[in-house]
């Protein structure tokens, strides 16, 4: 036993002696009942007080053996005798099992029980306040950046970056680019959407052409191409003449055009975006440039090696950041929890919504877990060894059931010398 016990953890060993403790005691009381009938029984013809003692004794042993019985009855065969209904526990450690897994779940983990406990949680009201306090906010970047050095000094491996690498081009080399501008395009026209565009590109156009140094420049490129009038020196006036009629040319036309939702200009400008979405769609050829284009600028060497590069500097800056004192990620997790659990403290309806949807998720997660859990009890009970579970049950219990023979000596003693006093005084 004590060879046992030196293995036990420090509770452990404690159970244990407090139980070897209450054997001892209960144990004394049933021998020293045996004592007291002996020294009664020779006695008895001496005084008429020690038939009383001897009936109180031999009532005590019974009481104290019964009880003995039925305790030990539960953990093993009293005197190594497999008596029936006796070894209990283990001969019922299947059932038990189950029967202690079904006890939890029915009582501890049922539905309504633990929903009523998610609602008086309040979990919205309960995170608000832990992200609020600045400290625990703190903490939260604090290990989240750790986190992150941890994955980041792990993602510094030139496997990792290969992987990448080849994931990435894998991913973009199976993309069909051509019918995925064709979508897009077709986003971006939907509902007439492009037709701001142009109004936008006529407006910064007019703009640009009423800045006066751009002016002179295309007064300079219209005078260049009139040599005929070089040489009576008109060029450089006809070259302003013609510019100031594009400009007025230009507006004229940007006020027509927004005037005009069906401008004969708009119209053929939905026709060319109709047929340019067609044409990426639909046409064969077409595609199969845009995948030959595709295929030869993921293969280019450069790609690669940008990627190799981007990879790098990235992580060398998050490295690099995350060692300082003053971190800039990490003041930024910070501030951003610290905000969010203010903002959540000052917004009942956001704290609402996301308890309800607590209430609303949890009876699925507790449905799903609850069965998980009673499953790994009865696993758990079932894979125990029947002596080591035997053990450490008598260990946690078995000091409250030596009470049992305790109270089965001294109360069995009374009822004996209560039945033997009855006796006496009707007769007997």
């Amino acid at each position: 036993m004590n060879k046992a016990t030196l293995t036990l953890d420090p509770a452990s060993a404690e159970r244990e002696a407090a139980l070897v403790r209450m054997k001892r005691i209960a144990l004394g009381l049933l021998l020293g009942a045996a004592v007291l009938y002996a020294l009664a029984t020779v006695l008895g013809h001496q005084h008429p007080g020690w038939h009383y003692l001897a009936a109180f004794a031999e009532a005590a042993m019974v009481g104290a053996v019964a009880d003995w019985f039925a305790v030990v009855a539960l953990f093993r065969h009293p005197l190594g005798l497999r008596i029936p209904h006796t070894a209990i526990i283990p001969t019922n450690k299947a059932r038990i099992g189950r029967n202690l897994a079904n006890f939890i779940c029915n009582n501890f983990l049922g539905t309504p029980q633990v929903l009523a406990k998610v609602r008086e949680f309040d979990a919205a009201s309960r995170l608000a306040g832990w992200l609020a306090n600045p400290r625990h906010a703190e903490q939260l970047a604090e290990h989240l950046s750790a986190a992150a050095r941890y994955l980041l000094s792990t993602l510094d491996d030139e496997r990792v970056r290969h992987f990448l690498r080849s994931t990435v081009l894998a991913k973009l080399e199976q993309l069909d680019v051509s019918a995925l501008a064709g979508e897009m395009l077709a986003l971006l026209t939907a509902e007439r959407r492009h037709q701001a565009l142009l109004d936008e590109l006529l407006r910064q156009l007019a703009a640009l052409l009423e800045d006066e140094g751009i002016q002179e420049k295309v007064a300079e490129i219209v005078a260049s191409e009139l040599r005929v009038l070089r040489v009576i020196g008109l060029d450089a006036v006809a070259g302003r003449i013609a510019t100031r009629k594009l400009i007025s040319a230009l507006g004229t036309l940007t006020a027509e055009m927004g005037a005009e939702p069906d401008h004969p200009l708009r119209l053929r400008f939905d026709d060319f975006m109709a047929h340019s979405i067609e044409r990426l769609r639909e046409d064969p050829a077409l595609r199969q440039r845009g995948r030959e284009l595709q295929s030869e600028w993921l293969r280019h060497p450069a790609l690669a090696q940008y990627l190799h590069g981007l990879w790098d500097q990235l992580l060398q800056w998050l490295q690099a950041d995350l060692q300082r004192s003053e971190s800039t990620l990490r003041a930024r997790v910070a501030e951003g929890a610290r905000t969010l659990g203010q903002r959540l403290q000052g917004d009942a309806a956001m704290r609402e919504w996301i308890n309800a949807q607590l209430m609303q998720a949890a009876p699925k997660w507790i449905e799903r877990y609850r069965e998980d859990i009673r499953a790994y009890i009865v696993a758990r009970v079932d894979a125990w060894q029947t002596e080591e579970l035997t053990t450490e049950l008598e260990r946690n219990i078995g000091r409250d059931l030596q009470f049992v023979r305790i109270n089965g000596t001294l109360v069995g003693g009374l009822i004996g010398l209560l039945i033997h006093t009855l006796t006496v005084a009707l007769g007997g």
